[in-house]
C-alpha cells in the first residue's frame, strides 16, 4: 500500500482552481465553527490546515477535502463544556487531547482495516443522529445571531434563553446575522459559480458592520472575532486527570466513529463524481493523522466534507494536489493575514453556522420517513430527540439497538420460512422444497417408507434456530430422518447446534439420519461439533434424491431383516 495519496502534476490546473476554490470556502466555515465551539476562531483555522494537509497527504482519497465539519464541531462544542465544566484549568487541554485520542482510534481503525465495516449503521440511526446534530447547531446558534454569547447549558440552556433575547434583541447584530443568512439561503445558482455565497456573506456583513452599522445605530457596537494569534500554534501536551480519562476516551471513540462515517460517506461522494474508488482504510489513517496533528496543535476535529470536496471536484481538482494548495492558502491565512479576520462579526458567523445545521439536517428523508416505514421513522424521530435532548452516545446506542432488534426480528420470520418438514401424515406439501423432482415428492407423500424430511433453505444465522427446534417433537414420529441441506450455503453457529440437537434427539429415539447435499461450510461445522461420530459417514448423502432412495432401500431391509 502506497504511503502518500494519489499526488501527480496531470491535471495542475484543475488541482490548483480546486484547492484555491476549496480554501476561499474553508476560510468562513473554519471561523464559524472555531467561534461556535468556543475553542476560538484561530481553533478552527488550525483545524483547517492540519486536518487538510496530512488527510491530503496520507489518505485514500485524493479528491477528498477534509476540515472542521458541523457534526464533529457539535460534538466537540459538548466535549469542551464537559472538561471545562469539571477542571477549568485544564478543561481545554483535555479536550484537545479527546482530539489528539480521536486521530489515535481513527488510525487503530485503518490498521485493523475496519474501513469497509464503519458505515455499516442503519440509514434510520444515520439520519437521525446527523439530522439532530443539525438541529443542536441551529439551536446553540440562534443566541449569538440575536446579538448575545451562547449561555451556558447547551441545547436546554439556549432554548430558555431565546425568549429572553428575543424579547431584547439587538438590532444592529440581528440585521448582519440575518443578511447573512439570506445571502447563503436566496443567492441564485448562477451567481454561486462566480463567489461562494459564505465568503460574500463574510465579506458583506464584515463591510457592512465597519462602514454602514455605525451611521445606523449610533453608539451601538457589534461583537466582533477580536484578536487572532498569528504565527505557529502552541504545541499541546496531552493532558488528563483521573478523574475525567474515561470521559475522554468515550468522547474521542464517539468523535472518532462520527468522523469515519462522515469522512467516509464523502468519500463514496467523491468515487461517484469522480468515477474512481477510494481506500477505505487508508482514508482513516490519513484522518487520524489530521486529527491526531490538529489536537496537538489546538484545533478542532474534523473530516470530510461534503461541500468543499464537491466544489474542489466540480472546479477541476482530482488529484490531492488540491489538497495540499488549499492547505497551503489556509495556511498563508493563519501565519500573515490573521489580523484581516479580527473584525469579522460574529453575528455573521453564526448565520453561516445555522445555515450548516440546516444543510445538515435529512430534510428528504423526514418527509418521507412515515410513508416507507412507520418503525423506521419511529427510530429516526427518538433518534433525533435524544441526540438534540439528551447526548448522541445515548441516541446512537439505544438506535442501533432498536433498529437491530426489529432487523433480527425480520431475519427471524424469513429465515423461519426456510425450514420446512416434509413427509410427516398430516402434511401435504412434498411439493414445497425447492427442485424437488417427481419421484422424491412420491417418497415423501407413501407414509408406508416412513420417511421424514427436515428441508433448510437460505444462509441460516440464529434466527432459524427457534424454527428447527419448534420441529423436534414432530420429527420424533419418524422412523428414516433426511436433514436436507441442498440450499444452505452456510450455517451460524446457533442454528447448527439446534439441528444438532435434533439429529442427537432422533438417533437417541431409534431414527436413522442421513444428511443429504451437504456444502463444505455446513459440513466443516457440523464435522467439528463431533456429528461424524454419531451420524456414520455414509449416510452424508451428496444429493437428496439419493438420500431419500437410500433411506426407502435401508428402511426395506430392516423390515425384510425383522420378519425373518
Amino acid at each position: 500500500m502506497r504511503v502518500f495519496n494519489q499526488i501527480n502534476l496531470k491535471h495542475l490546473k484543475g488541482d490548483l482552481f480546486g484547492g484555491v476554490t476549496a480554501a476561499v470556502i474553508a476560510l468562513p466555515m473554519a471561523l464559524a465553527f472555531g467561534v461556535a465551539s468556543g475553542a476560538g476562531a484561530e481553533a478552527g483555522l488550525y483545524g483547517a490546515v492540519l486536518i487538510g494537509l496530512f488527510a491530503a497527504l496520507f489518505g485514500g482519497t485524493p479528491t477528498l477535502i477534509s476540515e472542521p465539519t458541523g457534526p464533529m464541531t457539535v460534538v466537540f462544542t459538548a466535549v469542551i463544556a464537559t472538561m471545562m465544566a469539571a477542571n477549568p484549568e485544564l478543561g481545554m487541554a483535555m479536550a484537545f487531547t479527546t482530539v489528539m485520542l480521536t486521530g489515535v482510534f481513527q488510525v487503530i481503525f485503518g490498521a485493523l482495516k475496519l474501513g469497509r465495516y464503519v458505515t455499516m449503521m442503519p440509514y434510520t440511526v444515520i439520519s437521525g443522529f446527523m439530522s439532530g446534530i443539525g438541529f443542536i447547531l441551529i439551536i446553540i446558534q440562534l443566541p449569538p445571531l440575536l446579538g448575545y454569547a451562547s449561555p451556558p447549558g447547551g441545547v436546554l440552556g439556549s432554548l430558555t434563553a431565546i425568549p429572553g433575547f428575543i424579547a431584547n434583541i439587538k438590532p444592529a447584530e440581528a440585521s448582519l446575522g440575518l443578511l447573512s443568512l439570506a445571502i447563503l439561503l436566496l443567492m441564485p445558482k448562477h451567481l454561486r459559480r462566480f463567489v461562494p455565497p459564505q465568503l460574500l456573506a463574510l465579506i458583506a456583513g464584515t463591510l457592512l458592520a465597519i462602514f454602514v452599522l455605525p451611521q445606523l445605530f449610533s453608539g451601538e457596537t457589534y461583537r466582533a472575532i477580536g484578536s487572532v494569534p498569528g504565527g505557529l500554534p502552541t504545541l499541546q501536551l496531552p493532558t488528563f486527570t483521573t478523574a475525567q480519562w474515561q470521559t475522554i476516551v468515550i468522547n474521542a471513540l464517539v468523535l472518532a466513529l462520527l468522523g469515519s462515517i462522515d469522512a467516509l460517506l464523502t468519500s463514496v461522494i467523491a468515487d461517484s463524481l469522480t468515477r474512481t474508488q477510494h481506500n477505505s482504510d487508508k482514508e482513516l489513517m490519513g484522518q487520524g493523522l489530521g486529527n491526531l496533528a490538529s489536537g496537538l496543535f489546538g484545533g478542532l476535529p474534523g473530516a470530510g466534507a461534503t461541500m468543499g470536496t464537491v466544489v474542489n471536484i466540480q472546479t477541476g481538482g482530482r488529484t490531492a494536489l488540491s489538497g495540499l494548495t488549499r492547505a497551503l492558502i489556509l495556511a498563508v491565512v493563519v501565519f500573515g493575514a490573521s489580523g484581516l479576520v479580527e473584525p469579522i462579526p460574529k453575528a455573521v458567523l453564526a448565520g453561516i453556522a445555522i445555515k450548516v445545521g440546516i444543510d445538515i439536517i435529512d430534510w428528504g428523508f423526514l418527509r418521507r420517513a412515515h410513508k416507507v416505514s412507520i418503525r423506521g421513522a419511529l427510530i429516526m424521530y427518538g433518534v433525533i430527540a435524544m441526540t438534540v435532548f439528551v447526548d448522541l452516545i445515548t441516541a446512537v446506542g439505544i438506535g442501533l439497538f432498536v433498529a437491530n432488534v426489529l432487523t433480527i426480528r425480520r431475519l427471524a420470520d424469513l429465515q423461519s420460512e426456510g425450514v420446512r418438514v416434509l413427509g410427516l401424515p398430516h402434511t401435504d406439501d412434498g411439493l414445497d422444497c425447492p427442485n424437488a423432482s417427481p419421484e422424491d415428492v412420491r417418497i415423501l407423500r407413501d407414509p408406508s417408507n416412513g420417511v421424514v424430511m427436515l428441508c433448510l433453505s437460505g444462509p441460516l444465522i440464529f434466527g432459524a434456530a427457534k424454527a428447527v427446534t419448534r420441529q423436534q417433537n414432530d420429527l420424533l414420529s419418524a422412523r428414516s430422518l433426511i436433514i436436507d441441506l441442498t440450499e444452505v450455503p452456510h450455517i451460524g453457529v446457533t442454528t447448527s447446534l439446534a439441528v444438532e440437537t435434533v439429529a442427537r434427539e432422533a438417533v437417541e429415539h431409534g431414527c436413522r439420519v442421513y444428511f443429504a447435499g451437504i456444502h463444505d461450510q455446513p459440513r466443516q461445522r457440523f464435522e467439528n461439533l463431533g456429528l461424524n461420530r454419531i451420524i456414520p459417514v455414509e449416510n452424508w448423502i451428496d444429493s437428496r434424491s439419493a438420500a431419500l432412495k437410500r433411506a426407502v432401500a435401508e428402511r426395506a431391509g430392516r423390515l425384510l431383516s425383522d420378519r425373518s
